[in-house]
């Protein structure tokens, strides 16, 4: 009988230390969270921000080609039918005709979108148009790979 009180009386404290045990081990330190947060960060640096910056970049393209088409297929073919005139002076024109400002004309690198116009003044794939638009592309220098033109398909 002695056995089991001496039994009943140790289980307490051996609960006790136990539980407190469990205690010590049931949160994370603050160097263990700081070490997460850092590995997290190293992981979005070299995973994920090349990649939104990808996306970034390939739809300034796409921008800039809807710019482009719409200024040579959509609003300037709208403007010469309205004024009766072959040529615009400048984009500019054919931007605030249509309701647009200044900030319309410029590429979204900010450099101007080149206007072609006339028949004589083409440049060579513009075959048969009357007006073209081109942006420089992501380098702002004209003639390279990047340009995005009005009479390409891309």
């Amino acid at each position: 009988m002695k056995r089991f009180i001496d039994l009943l009386r140790r289980r307490p404290a051996h609960r006790r230390a136990s539980f407190a045990l469990r205690a010590a081990q049931r949160g994370l330190t603050l160097l263990e969270i700081m070490i997460v947060i850092a590995i997290l960060g190293l992981v979005m640096g070299l995973v994920v921000v090349p990649k939104v910056m990808d996306m970034f970049s390939s739809s300034k393209e796409k921008v800039a080609k809807l710019a482009v088409d719409q200024f040579a297929f959509k609003d300037a073919p709208q403007w010469q039918v309205s004024t009766g005139k072959t040529c615009p002076e400048n984009l500019l024109v054919v931007a605030q005709f249509i309701g647009k400002g200044q900030a319309d004309v410029v590429d979204p690198w900010d450099t101007p979108f080149e206007m072609f116009c006339g028949k004589d003044n083409m440049p060579p794939g513009a075959t048969g148009a009357a007006f073209a638009v081109m942006s420089y592309g992501p380098d702002k220098k004209k003639g390279t790979e990047d340009d995005i033109k009005s009479w390409e398909k891309k």
